[in-house]
């Protein structure tokens, strides 16, 4: 693709983020029960989820009026055209109910369904992490690259608990079990858009989840493979976006983690 024009996404994305990164900071802590609605069992949306979301999608349509988006508030998918932006306003909304200080902006481009570009944005670290198609994947415009340890035994593993998908609770701490037996340790943050770029800069070796959706993990999907790691779904496959099952990690250790959970989920997840 152009890289003038890429560049031109790029600068429009962390402009995005940023204005949305100083909607969420500015309001931390001021939420009353009333800012704070139920979408489903479990999942919840605020006022700031809605500001974040509307001014990252103002301040890309003002540069790009023909892309259409996807986005976890509107939970409008509109994919008519080549370029599809993949939105998550606030991950990590129940950290920031809270006042837990570990959530992040989600911004994601696609170009006819391939992910090419992602930034992914903590306000609070003012740690910006981006990455383009082709070109590596950077933290605040330093270059960063997956973890270079090679065994189970010196890892540190991120996970998300399937808050949305319950039922799988067993199979998940079946697989929590034996990972969490081989590893370092296991840290469960609660922003997956978090996980996912600490593993691209080498702060996790692995991280695995089920049940997330395609603005969870689309930014933070570019940011691994550019920084040289792997990304699948639970089968070993590509279609993280669409089932939501998502292990990634450096090359060594996704695999190992693979291993695990394709043992424990055979024939439940990714049919």
């Amino acid at each position: 693709m152009n890289p003038d024009l890429m560049n031109k996404f790029l600068v429009t994305a962390v402009s995005a983020a940023r204005l949305a990164g100083d909607i969420i900071t500015n309001n931390l802590g001021h939420l009353s029960k009333e800012d704070v609605q139920t979408k489903q069992a479990f999942d919840f949306v605020t006022k700031v989820d809605r500001w974040s979301e509307a001014v990252i999608m103002q301040t890309i349509r003002e540069k790009f009026p023909s892309h259409r988006f996807l986005t976890e508030e509107t939970l409008k998918e509109e994919d008519t055209g080549n370029y599809r932006w993949i939105i998550d306003p606030l991950d990590g909304t129940t950290n920031y109910i809270h006042s837990y200080p570990m959530f992040s902006v989600s911004i994601a481009l696609a170009y006819q369904s391939e992910v090419v570009l992602g930034v992914v944005f903590d306000p609070l670290k003012d740690e910006l992490f981006h990455a383009v198609k082709g070109n590596g994947s950077f933290l605040n415009n330093k270059k960063i690259s997956v973890s270079e340890v090679n065994t189970l035994q010196r890892s540190l593993i991120a996970t998300g608990f399937p808050f949305r998908a319950k039922g799988m609770i067993d199979h998940y701490l079946r697989a929590f079990k034996e990972i969490f037996l081989g590893v370092s340790d296991i840290r469960r943050a609660g922003s997956a858009a978090i996980d996912l770029a600490y593993v691209a800069a080498g702060r996790f070796e692995g991280f695995f989840e089920l049940a997330l959706s395609p603005w969870d993990v689309a930014a933070g999907s570019i940011l691994i493979t550019e920084a040289g790691g792997a990304i699948t779904d639970f089968a070993g496959g590509n279609d993280y976006l669409l089932t939501g099952n998502i292990i990634a990690g450096n090359i060594r250790v996704h695999n190992e983690i693979l291993k695990v959970v394709r043992r424990v989920f055979s024939g439940i997840a990714d049919k």
